[in-house]
């Protein structure tokens, strides 16, 4: 031992060519093995509560190896070469690497919400966040920290080598010119999200933002959330120009005896295909005859969704902030609960399905929600701890609101509902037999008529319970106002095979294509105690509208004038209804995708003042 020490010391007094090559051979060989290890250390964390059997299912996708692996070792050799010292370079390394791996563990074991790259931004409040937790540090935590300790005072003595300067600094230079091609790569969304080498969802639900992130590593998803880290500022952005604008509004208080309670609950892809005349509705059996009776007693309009057949919580934070452009929510935001919070309103809402899905257990909150409803706080109790269906939901969001009228403070709540969701099973009628809902005339084959059956099966026991929804509020004494919208368009079938088989033109190069593509319905209805509280009717045909603009429109119905981001945005909602995610607008009622002159500066205007305000939050701390 003591030959082999005395041999490392003398490494860089005067050894032999070959001597020198079996040196280094040595020193690196180690180096590289301690820091594969070092990577499979973090995929092991990285399973978090699914424990050996995710920690199995990586290296049965080789790319999703290398794909967590291979960060960590060009920062290894980054390190290595930058230090020149090896068990520096490895300490240095193991304390980040597995730092941020134990972090991202903790995270999502107290809050079921994994480690981003934009949580590097909001250090404070992660600081503040942890001490209301008890963190428990893991005994194998410690043994792997004691593993890494024990590793860089073996290098320390027997690992000695140090590079010559200029091999140091072309070694340092490989692993930075690397991460110009890896960019590409790692920010990849199809990669991400749709690739077989990446697909590992055999233990999660790919509907779970959070569960995706687990199961494709640690290290590799937290750098590819980079992409959605980076809230890039509008073109022309003018921060100060954007704060003068707010400068110029107040948040109106809402009267004290026009304080009506607002029920807002978004439909699962509920859709409206009786608008559609391609659809062959039973002539027996009235699906949307309960909906079509609340049009005619309330306001109702098309809503020009962003979306179609997924992406749910687009619809649903449009609606809640009034942006069209929506961020990675991670810290506090201003938004219209907090609004309602502000005006004395208690702030809740239900969502009978996971509270990871989406990360709305965490994400509502940021927005202003004091409390929220999920099968794991309240609606497994009826379902055995699985997903609540609208004949649960309803009477769930009535109760919700005869509790809270013992509190004597008006009442905002916001609901979304699962019953819908597809696909839709293309082989068992989920609700009726064959030929309930439908009459097929020979253009659906059995497994598209099927599938339609069962959307429309869902549709009309939603209506079912609507019915007895709004019967309810018709006759309470309190003043209610009701909104209800879809928020999106249903899947049906792979490749759009019922539409397309149905001869529904769904070509958004076209108007009509295009609004089949992305259209749902808008409902505000309002009780006769809301009327007169209000002095509105509430009655007719809403214009088309952006979800980002649905809330003042139900302000509008109101009466009421709202808080300040709404004021300043009213002008260009009246303008241009419509700004679509494609880069399209609705404009004097047709579809563009050139703007006039002045409703271009009034777009141009909206977005320097939404990226502001997102920016900036005005709010109370959340609780």
């Amino acid at each position: 031992m003591m030959k082999f020490f005395l041999f490392q010391r003398r490494a860089e007094q005067g050894l032999s060519a070959p001597k020198k090559a079996v040196f280094w051979v040595y020193n690196g060989g180690l180096y590289l093995i301690a820091t594969v290890l070092l990577g499979i250390a973090s995929l092991w964390y990285a399973a978090g509560e699914y424990g050996q059997p995710m920690y199995s299912s990586y290296f049965e996708l080789p790319a999703l190896v290398w794909l967590n692996l291979l960060p960590v070792l060009l920062l290894g050799a980054l390190l290595y070469f930058a230090i020149g010292r090896a068990w520096l370079a490895l300490l240095v390394n193991g304390l980040v690497v597995l730092g941020f791996t134990w972090v991202n563990w903790f995270k999502l074991a107290l809050r079921n919400d994994p480690l981003l790259f934009a949580d590097l931004t909001l250090l404070r409040e992660a600081g503040d966040m942890a001490g209301k937790y008890q963190i428990v540090v893991r005994a194998d935590m410690w043994w792997t920290l004691a593993a890494l300790l024990a590793v860089t005072v073996l290098f320390f003595f027997f690992v000695r080598g140090k590079p010559h300067k200029w091999v140091r600094l072309g070694g340092a230079l490989l692993p930075l010119v690397a991460v110009l091609p890896l960019k590409g790569v790692y920010l990849d969304s199809d990669l991400y999200t749709y690739s077989e080498k990446t697909d590992n969802c055999e233990l999660i639900s790919r509907w779970s933002a959070t569960q995706v992130y687990v199961s494709k590593g640690f290290v590799y998803p937290f750098l590819h959330s980079i992409s959605e880290a980076v809230d890039t500022p509008p073109k022309g952005y003018d921060k100060k120009e954007a704060a003068q604008q707010m400068a110029q509004y107040q948040d109106a208080d809402i009267p004290e005896d026009q304080k009506v309670n607002v029920i807002s609950i978004m439909l699962e892809a509920y859709s409206d295909f009786s608008r559609l005349e391609e659809v062959p509705l039973s002539q027996e059996v009235d699906v949307y005859g309960v909906y079509h009776q609340l049009e005619e007693e309330g306001v109702a309009g098309n809503l020009v969704t962003n979306i179609f057949a997924g992406g749910t919580v687009d619809t649903e934070r449009c609606y809640l902030t009034g942006y069209s452009r929506l961020s990675n929510f991670r810290s506090n935001t201003n938004a219209y609960p907090w609004y309602f919070k502000e005006q004395g309103y208690t702030v809740e809402g239900s969502h009978p399905c996971f509270e990871w899905f989406y990360n709305r257990e965490n994400i509502n909150r940021y927005l202003g929600f004091d409390a929220y409803y999920f099968v794991e706080n309240h609606y497994g109790q009826y379902t055995d701890g699985d997903v609540a269906l609208d004949d649960v939901l309803f009477p769930e969001m009535i109760d919700f609101y005869e509790q809270n009228k013992k509190t004597g403070k008006p009442y905002f709540s916001f609901n979304v509902s699962y019953q819908g969701h597809g696909p839709y099973d293309d082989s068992k009628y989920w609700w009726s037999q064959k030929d309930s809902f439908i009459e097929n005339d020979g253009r659906l084959t059995e497994e598209e008529q099927c599938i339609l059956e069962n959307y429309l099966g869902s549709i009309y026991n939603t209506n079912y319970n609507l019915a007895q929804f709004f019967d309810y509020f018709r006759e309470e004494e309190e003043p209610v106002v009701i909104v209800l919208f879809g928020d999106h368009k249903p899947w049906l079938g792979d490749d759009n095979s019922v539409y397309n088989a149905l001869d529904i033109n769904m070509d958004v190069s076209t108007e009509e294509g295009f609004y089949n593509y992305y259209s749902t319905r808008y409902l505000i209805w309002a009780n006769d105690a809301a009327k007169e509280a209000l002095g509105q009717d509430f009655t007719g045909e809403g214009p088309d509208i952006g979800p980002y603009f649905l809330m003042d429109q139900v302000f509008e119905q109101c009466g009421w004038e709202g808080p300040a981001f709404m004021q300043a945005n009213r002008e260009l909602s009246r303008q241009v209804p419509v700004l679509h995610a494609s880069g399209l607008y609705v404009e004097d009622g047709r579809l563009t995708d050139v703007l006039e002159p002045e409703n271009r500066d009034l777009v141009g205007d909206y977005n320097n003042r939404q990226y502001y305000w997102r920016k900036h939050f005005q709010g109370p701390a959340a609780d």
